[in-house]
């Protein structure tokens, strides 16, 4: 019996060579103006993904309080960032697409085509019947608009953030073990193998491919489940014949591109004992290099673990224990002391507070 919680996608993290310009671009695109965090150190914990060396980096955590995950949007400082020397295609291994939820497909596709945003096709249907349509960001990262429920706070914008991702894997039933057997994405939507219509504008997607759409049977419940989003979906992609490259070969986590997904958890002892027997051992584990003790980012302080899927893809978890709600007035949160259920909504609604305007 699993003992801990998975309590939603806390974020998707994105590196990025200039973070200034890159969170501009994202709160343009998805509204993301609520900034969790801001962490300017070094990142001591991540040696097996970059280099075996320590690193400073500059982080934001921003969110939009219509709903879904965040993005944790990540630059490098004393290293020139590595871009990836070919495009990313459909086929590649690791994280292919970021999924964007909407209040309605067709007014969002409006939305920017009106604003010259790199539109990939028009709104198509999945094998669902679903309509979505993909764009891409002037980093070439890929974002896929799907329709989507569970809103938090109505803002009057188009989107909220992320509601998933599109990950590149070289077989699915090893892939499940992590994503659906772990993290809780257990139901199937489809399972279908062929050539795709809604896939064929992005850079490889005319060729054959396995794609199964997965959600979770369970709707996610903890502190700020309502805000991340009770039910969102992963989406894996095979290829039939070889699988591509991995999108993060030869090059640092933190690099350019889509660089993990992370979920919000609640139980990290007994998570950390359910990925070893499940063969995906924490590869990073801020509660036993800290002894016990909080990894502290300023606003925030958490213990956090990274896994990796069958094909190198990371998956991060983060048990937070201290947010602050408003700084000005040093109010915070301690979830230490709190049971993993939904936090009020008043209290939640109280990080507007730390939006920013850019």
């Amino acid at each position: 019996m699993k003992e801990y919680k998975i309590c939603g996608i806390q974020q998707v993290g994105i590196g990025v060579k200039n973070l200034a310009e890159a969170w501009k671009g994202y709160f343009d695109l998805f509204g993301v103006d609520c900034k969790i965090f801001e962490d300017d150190s070094e990142a001591r914990l991540m040696l097996p993904f970059t280099g075996g060396k320590p690193w400073y980096r500059h982080a934001v955590l921003a969110l939009n309080l219509q709903g879904g995950g965040g993005f944790e949007i990540w630059q490098y400082k004393g290293r020139e960032p590595i871009d990836i020397r070919e495009e990313i295609r459909l086929g590649d291994l690791g994280i292919l697409a970021c999924k964007i939820k909407a209040k309605n497909i067709s007014t969002a596709y409006d939305f920017y085509q009106k604003r010259n945003t790199r539109l990939l096709g028009e709104p198509a249907e999945d094998p669902s019947g679903k309509k979505s349509f993909f764009l891409k960001d002037h980093y070439g990262n890929i974002f896929q608009i799907v329709e989507g429920d569970g809103w938090f706070m109505d803002e009057k914008k188009e989107t909220g953030a992320s509601h998933g991702v599109l990950i590149g894997v070289s077989d699915i039933e090893k892939a499940r073990v992590v994503y659906s057997d772990i993290l809780g994405y257990d139901e199937i939507v489809y399972d279908s193998t062929g050539i795709f219509p809604d896939l064929s504008r992005l850079p490889g997607g005319n060729q054959k491919f396995r794609r199964i759409l997965l959600k979770n049977s369970v709707p996610f419940s903890g502190p700020f489940s309502k805000l991340l989003g009770p039910i969102s979906n992963i989406e894996l992609l095979c290829p039939c014949d070889k699988p591509g490259k991995k999108i993060f070969e030869g090059r640092f986590w933190g690099d350019p591109g889509f660089i993990h997904l992370c979920f919000d958890i609640h139980g990290m002892d007994d998570l950390r004992e359910y990925c070893k027997s499940k063969g995906h051992p924490f590869a990073v584990d801020s509660q036993k290099s800290y002894e016990g003790n909080s990894f502290d980012m300023g606003e925030t302080a958490a213990h956090f673990s990274y896994i990796e899927d069958p094909d190198g893809t990371l998956i991060e978890f983060v048990e937070t224990h201290k947010l602050v709600i408003m700084k000005k007035l040093g109010l915070h949160l301690n979830l230490k002391r709190r049971k993993p259920e939904p936090l009020p909504d008043w209290l939640v609604k109280m990080l507007r507070f730390s939006r920013v305007k850019l």
